[in-house]
């Protein structure tokens, strides 16, 4: 009896057996000193992953149990209404419907959260849920965002077409890398939010986080960081950032099988998006299955070792690409603009990043590349998204950045020929650089794609 107390208390969290309601004033996600399900003072995330609650199954099994009701019940009507009136909740077990929170998901927000190091940390259906939620959480109509120039499509379509339109948001976009001009840009007491990626998409240029940080903050804006191109590589959070987002549906899931995304910060931010009155996740409903948290909760425990092999193989292939005369984007080329900043920032041992690019200078020649790399040696797959096992390539300037128009794209350094290659780990190194190389020299032969 006194294990599975022990079990319930520490692990499992189930406080409905101890025959009281009360509630003590807890944060729904902030722990209690016994049962902490992050820490995050530590430096490496894969020390604070290892350090994160473990969630036992419902009858003792090693992996947690899926919560996949959509409503909850209660033993005493006088409880729902408690609940509703936020007087009891998540944090003593008590959950009223899983658009609001959900046990499976919760697990997999401390994960995220030990991930990044924040306090909190919330799953949605998507990435751009993520993002979109935040971002109508931290500013309301007539606020202002100041933003980096090179950005993922989608977000860039949602902050230049979307807010302006239907939220009266309005955005500044600035070369995140000119320090002084992101200061012009914040306006102090309407900016909102000072947003930018952390190796930006597709570009790969890698953001200062603690000297925007530190802008940003003297400003009084709240920092968010899309670290979706650099899980273990970087840790924005630690790095001076309030908000941390990501796509988990990239390196995070790995599979190329799920769409998630996550909110990490600080516990304030994360419950008030959850508020039932004024939350942006609650009341816009973004509601990831507890089916799929629990999937993701079984894939984060390799990130480390899935990130190391994908750094390793990029790192490889780049400085073999460049020394064949290729024009590479790979942060951990010495030549790269930002390859001592990022040295500076990065968590040791997990690389420099699982994406390269190469600069075809054209779209015909980045097609027919990636024409000859899928369809002859099959060294990878033409697709968007990234952290697959097998490569990923894509033309941003036509695929995932297309929402920019022509001007844009050239402020934010896409070239028409930029090919971005998610490395994948499949095979051998050596298999699949022979596969490459073969590639490279049907290019070289002069081999079009009308005549094979």
């Amino acid at each position: 009896m006194a294990e599975t107390q022990s079990r319930g208390l520490v692990f499992a969290g189930k406080k409905r057996g101890t025959g009281t309601d009360d509630f003590d004033g807890d944060d729904i996600f902030v722990a209690k000193k016994s049962m902490l399900p992050t820490m995050a003072s530590e430096s490496d995330p894969a020390a604070a992953l290892a350090n994160a609650r473990h969630e036992f199954g419902e009858h003792g099994g090693v992996n947690m149990s899926i919560e996949a009701s959509a409503t909850f019940t209660v033993m005493e009507p006088e409880t729902m209404r408690r609940m509703f009136a936020g007087e009891l909740g998540p944090d003593r077990d008590f959950f009223i419907y899983s658009r609001h929170f959900n046990p499976t998901v919760l697990n997999l927000g401390r994960l995220m959260a030990a991930l990044e190091g924040t306090e909190a940390a919330y799953c949605t259906a998507s990435g751009m849920s993520a993002i979109s939620s935040v971002l109508l959480q931290l500013c309301s109509s007539g606020g202002h965002v100041v933003a980096s120039r090179t950005l993922y499509g989608g977000t860039h379509a949602l902050l230049t077409h979307f807010f302006p339109r239907a939220c009266n948001i309005t955005t500044t976009f600035v070369d995140i890398g000119d320090l002084e001009a992101v200061k012009s840009a914040i306006i102090e007491g309407k900016t909102k939010v000072l947003y930018f990626e952390s190796m930006s998409n597709p570009t790969l240029t890698v953001a200062n986080i603690p000297a925007l940080s530190r802008i940003g903050h003297e400003k009084g804006t709240t920092v968010v960081v899309d670290n979706t191109f650099a899980p273990m590589v970087l840790s924005p959070a630690r790095l001076g950032a309030d908000v941390v987002l990501h796509s988990i549906s990239k390196f995070i899931s790995g599979g190329a099988d799920v769409i998630a995304g996550a909110v990490c910060g600080p516990a304030s931010l994360v419950n008030s998006m959850m508020d039932l009155h004024q939350g942006a996740l609650m009341l816009l409903g973004p509601t990831m299955n507890a089916k799929v948290a629990f999937e993701l909760s079984e894939r984060i425990p390799h990130l480390g070792l899935r990130m190391k092999e994908h750094c390793r193989r990029a790192m490889e292939y780049a400085i073999k690409m460049k020394k064949l005369g290729l024009k590479v984007i790979y942060p951990g080329l010495e030549d790269h603009p930002q390859h001592e900043l990022l040295k500076s920032m990065a968590n040791k041992e997990y690389g420099y990043g699982g994406l390269l690019c190469v600069d075809m200078e054209t779209e015909e020649r980045a097609n027919r590349l990636m024409h000859h790399l899928q369809n002859y040696t099959q060294f990878g797959f033409m697709a968007v998204s990234l952290g697959y096992y097998e490569t990923l390539m894509s033309c941003s300037g036509s695929s995932t950045s297309s929402e920019m128009n022509a001007e844009e794209k050239e402020l934010a350094g896409i070239s028409p020929g930029l090919v971005r290659m998610s490395i994948g780990y499949i095979g051998t190194l050596e298999q699949k650089w022979s596969q490459l190389e073969k590639a490279l020299s049907r290019m070289q032969d002069g081999t079009l794609l009308n005549k094979n």
